[in-house]
């Protein structure tokens, strides 16, 4: 994958995470593809990857800052309370990935 194309690599990171991660309500999986968030957090991470700075500790910080709002917008959630630990686990491995490809 020598994907040089900045956006191209955007939208393959974007596709990846939105496919595997998902966040978890009354045990219901809705992937990020399917809430629309799968291309902020891959805009939110692309730094990361291409700083050689992913860490799961960095990926978690990340993760917080991502506001998720809920209930029409009557609240709002950072997205690591609604990600489980295997998708957190899941998202460092995708990104790890793609830092070694680049």
């Amino acid at each position: 994958m020598a994907k040089t194309n900045t956006t191209e690599l955007l939208e393959a990171l974007a596709a990846e995470i939105g496919e595997n991660v998902y966040i978890d309500i009354a045990k219901w999986h809705l992937y990020l593809s399917d809430a629309k968030l799968h291309t902020v957090v891959a805009e939110k991470v692309y730094p990361l990857i291409s700083s050689n700075g992913v860490t799961e500790d960095r990926v978690i910080e990340l993760l917080e800052s991502i506001p998720v709002k809920i209930g029409g917008g009557r609240k709002e959630l950072p997205l690591i309370d609604l990600l489980p630990l295997q998708c957190q686990v899941n998202l460092v491995d995708i990104l790890e990935k793609y830092q070694s490809q680049i």
